[in-house]
């Protein structure tokens, strides 16, 4: 059957850590937030958590980023795990957790903390700092924002296009989580609803942005947005191998991905900014994985619309991915 002629979505429920990841930013989330029908506190969605026997025995060393003693964590499988791992060795509220950076302390979004952590990666928890309130003018129909989530329910900046709308707003950094648009709580929203809602505010009137940016140690008081060029580095870590953290069933320790996967996974986020307006590496990832082995675009826009139906990817958008996936496994880069 030709694409796009008798596709059916299926609208599954809201992809978790696997799909989008953080951040994957993205990464997903769980549970759908004011935008999706849910709440932040909603039902979790797919299996429960493996029981402890089952959950990789692998310990990672970790800190705050703005400053800390070094903390030890173990036995988690997803995201938000993690983040209740992270929290419990430094006495936090889970909920103060924005979002990590392996092997740097600094909003580095080269460096996000992903679907997968190197073995040997060293992660760095941001949490919430100073809050603040600004109007932004809508003067163009695109704001220059590139939104990402950290897989527990926060959407924050990922990237400011230089000369855009929010480039001049200096008090805007990659790194603010937005909490909310003209009231509305985005809290437990996934990236990619957020990014929709800012695409749809009308042009040529003022919206409200609350925003929380993350505490930043001395050295990064200056710092306005760090990696909010283009481009995308990995975010897969240094290790030998990865923990990879799976929505369903436990985390997996795996291989680095190779050179054809890498850049197939790369091209494929590009193509995620242009269309949608989020960088997502972890739900790019699960794209090519998805892609890699189909024999023509109809059978990547079935799994697409399977294992990803609530992004409704139009079929423009699954032929380019189809193309980027080719280019790279015949070298073409």
């Amino acid at each position: 059957m030709p694409l796009g002629l008798g596709r059916r979505k299926k609208a599954p429920p809201l992809v978790e850590n696997e799909e989008a990841e953080p951040g994957r930013g993205g990464l997903g989330v769980g549970e759908s937030g004011p935008l999706g029908g849910g709440g932040a506190g909603g039902p979790q969605m797919g299996l429960p958590p493996p029981p402890p026997a089952l959950r990789p025995r692998l310990v990672f060393h970790t800190q705050l980023a703005h400053g800390s003693p070094t903390g030890r964590i173990e036995g988690f499988t997803n995201v938000k795990e993690l983040y209740g791992k992270i929290a419990e060795a430094f006495r936090l509220p889970p909920a103060e957790v924005m979002f990590c950076t392996l092997n740097t302390h600094k909003v580095d979004m080269d460096k996000l903390l992903g679907g997968q952590i190197g073995l040997e990666d060293f992660i760095f928890a941001h949490i919430k700092g100073q809050r603040k309130e600004v109007e932004v003018f809508k003067s163009e129909d695109a704001l220059g924002l590139t939104i990402t989530d950290n897989g527990a329910g926060y959407a924050f900046i990922k990237r400011i296009k230089e000369g855009s709308v929010i480039d001049h707003i200096q008090v805007v950094n990659v790194g603010d989580m937005i909490e909310a648009i003209n009231g509305q709580s985005l809290l437990g929203c996934r990236h990619y609803e957020v990014a929709r809602l800012l695409k749809e505010l009308p042009r040529g009137r003022t919206f409200t942005l609350k925003l929380t940016e993350p505490r930043k140690a001395f050295d990064m008081i200056s710092q306005r947005s760090a990696s909010g060029r283009p481009g995308a580095g990995s975010q897969l870590g240094t290790g030998r191998g990865t923990l990879r953290l799976r929505s369903r069933g436990p985390a997996t320790v795996e291989d680095l991905p190779s050179a054809f996967e890498e850049k197939a996974i790369e091209k494929v986020d590009d193509l995620l900014e242009s269309y949608m307006g989020i960088r997502d590496t972890e739900l790019a990832a699960t794209m090519v994985e998805l892609g890699k082995d189909k024999k023509n675009p109809d059978e990547l826009a079935e799994a697409l619309d399977e294992r990803l139906g609530d992004f409704a990817f139009p079929d423009e958008f699954v032929f380019d991915v189809w193309g980027a996936i080719g280019d790279a496994k015949v070298g073409r880069y």
